[in-house]
């Protein structure tokens, strides 16, 4: 019953810890990395469909991402859809290749993206602090029912706030990992 309620914490913090990482993914930094464009959606018969769901995109070099799409007629809703996209990107085509240089990064925008990152962050330490609290009100409820004793409460809690804390360090070292990352040239 106990293990339970430390089992099913674990795995939504361990959740809320992959969600910022795809979250710190969709922030740009100086390099390309097809991540980026996960967020662009595309108009495909009619339908809005993730890009790359439409297209190969691969790293040409460090500054340019290339897009493939798998139709040739793609190419011109794919450059609108990238355009639109408040990423900052202003793609080129030559025939069916798009090629989407990533420009360098001034001071203001890193500071935005870090402040962006921080969000996130903060977002991610949020999510793990409630599911600690939700797992202390069940075996607060479970206290109150008298199905475990007050010891085993609080031993429970203990556990559960270590593994809070845990998931709190992890989010903090992903941060100081995409700080750094933002702040490289």
């Amino acid at each position: 019953m106990i293990n339970d309620i430390k089992k099913d914490a674990q795995e939504r913090m361990k959740k809320a810890v992959e969600v910022l990482g795809v979250n710190f993914n969709k922030i740009r930094t100086g390099r390309a990395h097809p991540s980026i464009l996960d967020g662009v959606m595309v108009s495909y018969y009619g339908s809005d469909t993730p890009l790359s769901q439409v297209a190969n995109i691969s790293v040409l070099d460090a500054r340019t991402l290339s897009i493939s799409p798998w139709e040739r007629k793609m190419v011109p809703e794919i450059e609108k859809a990238i355009m639109k996209s408040d990423l900052g990107l202003n793609p080129s085509t030559t025939g069916d290749l798009i090629r989407v240089p990533m420009p360098a990064l001034t001071e203001e925008t890193r500071k935005g993206f870090i402040k962006q990152a921080r969000a996130e962050a903060e977002h991610a330490r949020v999510s793990v602090r409630n599911v600690r609290r939700d797992a202390n009100n069940l075996l607060k409820d479970k206290v109150k029912n008298k199905l475990i004793s007050e010891d085993d409460e609080r031993r429970a809690q203990d556990e559960i706030q270590k593994l809070t804390d845990k998931y709190i360090a992890e989010v903090d070292a992903a941060l100081a990992a995409k700080e750094k990352d933002l702040m490289e040239i």
